[in-house]
């Protein structure tokens, strides 16, 4: 045993590690991607051939998974909360199938947004898949749950879902681990064509198996030592925690809790420990980071007569993260307001970075269609994305991964000339193939930006899947390669883009450009590690 100063992605790549694992599957996505990039630097996984490659995106990583686990060995599967959604079609049915060897799934949630389009609470699509859940308050729980989860999941023959925010995933914490256990012998079910078959004949028995396993992930919740119960004399209030926010309640409680506290980190909830608390006290309230989910499912099994406050009622604020400020106001204490932004500070937005390929290809697509009344310019999720803010102002819309090319398909259908895809090298691989293909098979109007600057820039670099490969795919897909053209976003080269961009929009059809310069930040991380 010994103890390190971890990030919470850190002790959960480290608790897989040393819980056997034999293959991380993920997408880069803030804040989930030190998880995978921590296996990919571990001397521990270099040795023993643990699988840590990045996925093309979040749907193929959860079915590699599923894959694995049918082999019989431990998988991880890392994805920020939106990536869930990607992958939620795997998700929905690896529930109905059940697993082989131990498999947990990372949702790292996003309150406030920090760096994503929405903040959305994942705890509800593990209500909705009906599977086991674990919600860590700290980065040694963190590290029990992975560790102690591979073994739980093979118990209960269901993947796990383990919830983090962005607080838990890059704050630090000291973390002892525990010993290395070997990976699991490979070993394929022998009920695997009934499981894994979802024909709808088997499917139907599948989902009453499913159904029937509820009131043993109760009772599992119910024996979990990360539920705790902790009595208080002021039976006035009892306080609902989950997760992070146990941290946000003990510091406005540095010497006992006054009110009795239910702390809830596995998921179903533990029904007696809440009926337990719901019975002792007058008034309920409930600490949650992010959405009412626990707020929601008591008012939905209480009935009436008890007050239940949170973020419904307005006790708490319906948006943003959690602060122990925040939930010191709602417990009715005078709170200096120490986590407030100091007006000495000045904002400073985001930017493209100086000498990045993406503004001379912003800055030439601007002064293009400028020439053409109606013009829009659809967008996409990547650095690529800050076009949006001055000095560009470059694009109309950025809505998910991949959809600049099918909006802009649908604009263009619907009359919009010119309509305007601009997406990453990363970003089309993830998710922008299909919506290409749809464009080919219709031969509709548009000119697609494929942004090449050969990684994952905004995540940190990653390895792209498209590198050295995107006029080929376009070509695979249906583009006539006379209208694939390769330009090199450099002001030298100014002229010549415009005169390219130009001819594309002119031309009735599919046309993809790729302005291709390599990431700035990579290069120069490349040049300093040649110095050495």
């Amino acid at each position: 045993m010994e103890k390190h100063l971890f990030l919470g992605d850190e002790a959960i790549a480290q608790a897989a590690i040393d819980a056997g694992l034999s293959g991380v599957y993920a997408y880069p996505g803030t804040p989930s991607t030190e998880i995978t990039e921590y296996i990919q630097n571990s001397a521990v996984a270099k040795e023993r051939g643990i699988h840590c490659r990045w996925s093309t995106n979040e749907k193929t990583a959860m079915e590699a998974a599923l894959g694995m686990s049918y082999a019989g060995k431990r998988a991880l599967c890392c994805m920020k909360h939106v990536g869930l959604n990607v992958a939620a079609d795997c998700f929905m049915n690896a529930a109905m199938s059940g697993i082989n060897g131990g498999m947990i799934i990372i949702t790292a949630d996003d309150p406030s947004m920090h760096s994503s389009q929405n903040e959305q609470d994942n705890r509800w699509y593990g209500n909705f898949a009906m599977i086991p859940m674990l919600e860590p308050s700290s980065q040694q729980e963190a590290y029990d749950m992975v560790y102690e989860g591979f073994e739980l999941s093979e118990k209960l023959g269901y993947p796990i879902l383990l919830r983090i925010t962005t607080r838990m995933a890059h704050s630090r914490a000291g973390v002892v681990t525990r010993e290395q256990k070997a990976e699991n012998v490979m070993h394929t079910p022998e009920d695997g064509r009934q499981r894994y078959i979802l024909l709808p004949a088997l499917a139907r028995k599948r989902f009453k198996t499913l159904i029937a396993a509820q009131d043993v992930f109760t009772a599992s919740s119910e024996a979990s030592s990360y539920n705790a119960y902790f009595d208080a004399p002021n039976k006035e209030l009892g306080i609902i925690t989950t997760g992070i926010a146990f941290n946000y309640l003990s510091e406005n409680y540095p010497d006992g809790f006054e009110y009795p506290v239910l702390k809830i980190s596995q998921y179903p909830l533990p029904r007696k420990m809440v009926e337990k608390i719901i019975s002792e006290c007058k008034e309920i309230l409930v600490l949650e980071e992010g959405y009412p989910v626990v707020e929601e499912q008591l008012k939905g099994f209480l009935g009436v007569g008890l007050k239940v406050h949170g973020r419904l009622d307005g006790t708490l604020q319906r948006d943003g993260e959690l602060t122990p400020d925040a939930v010191g106001k709602a417990l009715g204490k005078d709170i200096t307001n120490y986590y407030a932004t100091s007006e000495v500070v000045e904002l400073r937005p985001p930017a493209l970075c100086q000498g990045c390929g993406h503004r001379d290809m912003y800055q030439a697509l601007n002064d293009v269609l400028a020439e053409y009344e109606g013009a829009k310019v659809f967008g996409d999720i990547g650095c690529y994305t800050l076009g949006a803010l001055p000095p560009f102002r470059a694009i109309d819309s950025c809505i998910d991964m991949g959809a600049s090319i099918t909006m802009a398909k649908g604009a263009s259908d619907a009359g919009v000339y010119p309509a305007v895809s601009v997406i990453g090298d990363s970003t089309f691989t993830h998710s922008g193939m299909t919506g290409l293909l749809d464009c080919v098979n219709e031969q509709t109007n548009i000119t697609i930006v494929i942004s090449d600057n050969e990684t994952t820039a905004m995540t940190g670099g990653q390895d792209s899947a498209g590198t050295g490969r995107l006029e080929a795919i376009c070509a695979g897909i249906g583009v006539d390669p006379a209208h694939i053209r390769v330009m090199v976003p450099l002001k030298k080269n100014y002229e010549e883009m415009k005169a390219i961009i130009r001819e594309e929009i002119e031309y009735k059809g599919v046309s993809v450009l790729i302005p291709r310069r390599e990431c700035i930040q990579t290069l120069t991380r490349k040049k300093k590690a040649n110095k050495k």
